[in-house]
């Protein structure tokens, strides 16, 4: 039986997870994790992370505005938003920090184009083939076993540099008999016996968690493959529904729950390896400043970046803010960026990984080799 055969009949257990085992169970160069979360669909950073404090926010969100009444206030211009509550609370113990006004090169509104750019780390769309994750992995000492928590590997991680995905089988459990017919079948074959036993090892591992549902599932997950001294060390989750064209207030609401309970579920999974853990989550570009008729958002341009972790010195609100006056929008619509994704992420990574900010950002960036913030945002 060829591979590509035997990759069509290991789809019923899960074809992803054949490959996990070669992520889980050996022991990792560095002890410090890092998991980026996208948000596909534009983010409304104006809503997750709150201007209240401008005087211009309430006349120009509208009904917009009302939720952030009941948000967690993080200093005297800026509100959580009230679904964030697990969130608000690592920000309380500086475990969490957020950036505002930031937005990546790109400043066309396609949410295709956009989220090339801030996958493959470009300056203009399909540039670059390969990932700026994948080019992080191929700065580390020794293989950090990346994985994306999904069917398929995401732009940011494709490239030359070895990485997996994993994702849960939909299908149903198949019957124990097949099981035992594939392992026979398996057994004689000294290349597909022992991929075929790792997979089942790595389907016993995880089984546990993909039954479960609701929105910690995704968290919950990538816990447990990146926890402990064998766990991957550099992970990424796709989340979707962000672009909120009406019903923005319900809509937003359900999806920041979500993403909330991701972080938490994360977070409790790690246990002690949390403390060594840094997140981002971004998203291809913002939305508009102003309400639309439909009780939305359009798509914008600067948005809102959240960093977490227990290696964050977190508690802060990061960013020139622009603000929100009709002669400081972007294009007369959008917030203004003030702060470049691309350099965000570079240095924050560099503090992390204890690497030089200036060349890590050429690597990461190669078109725009970003210059490094002064902020120190690592422990």
């Amino acid at each position: 039986m060829d591979r590509r055969s035997f990759l069509q009949l290991g789809g019923a257990v899960g074809a992803s997870a054949l490959f996990a085992p070669k992520l889980a169970f050996a022991q990792a160069a560095t002890d410090r994790r890092f998991l980026f979360i996208i948000q596909r669909g534009a983010a409304d950073g104006l809503s997750i992370v709150a201007p209240t404090g401008d005087p211009a926010f309430a006349a120009t969100r509208g009904e917009l505005a009302q939720p952030l009444a009941s948000g967690i206030k993080l200093d005297s211009t800026f509100t959580l938003h009230p679904a964030l509550v697990e969130t608000g609370r690592m920000f309380a113990a500086r475990q969490a920090a957020f950036v505002t006004a930031v937005a990546s090169p790109y400043r066309d509104r396609s949410h295709f184009d956009g989220q090339n750019v801030l996958e493959t780390g470009g300056s203009l769309p399909y540039r670059l083939s390969d990932g700026w994750m994948n080019r992080l992995v191929k700065t580390m000492a020794a293989d950090p076993r990346a994985i994306a928590f999904s069917p398929t590997v995401p732009a940011a991680l494709r490239g030359s540099a070895r990485v997996s995905s994993f994702a849960p089988s939909g299908l149903p459990a198949p019957a124990q008999d097949l099981m035992m017919r594939v392992g026979e079948l398996y057994a004689a074959d000294h290349q597909l016996g022992p991929l075929w036993n790792a997979a089942l090892e790595a389907r016993h591992e995880a089984g546990s968690l993909t039954d479960v549902k609701g929105a910690g599932a995704a968290g919950m997950l990538a816990a447990k493959m990146m926890a402990g001294p064998g766990g991957s060390r550099i992970g990424m989750i796709e989340t979707d529904g962000w672009d909120t064209h009406s019903a923005q207030n319900a809509r937003l609401n359900n999806q920041l729950k979500n993403l909330d309970a991701l972080l938490a579920a994360y977070r409790d999974g790690l246990g002690a390896d949390w403390g060594s853990t840094l997140v981002i989550v971004a998203t291809e570009f913002g939305r508009t400043a102003r309400i639309n008729g439909t009780n939305g958002t359009d798509h914008g341009t600067g948005s809102a970046a959240l960093l977490m972790g227990g290696a964050l010195a977190g508690g802060r609100v990061y960013g020139d803010w622009p603000g929100l006056a009709p002669a400081a929008l972007y294009e007369n619509r959008d917030v203004r960026p003030t702060t470049d994704l691309d350099a965000l992420i570079a240095t924050v990574l560099a503090q992390h990984y204890r690497q030089d900010g200036t060349r890590l950002g050429a690597t990461l960036f190669p078109e725009t080799s970003p210059k490094p913030l002064t902020a120190r945002m690592i422990a």
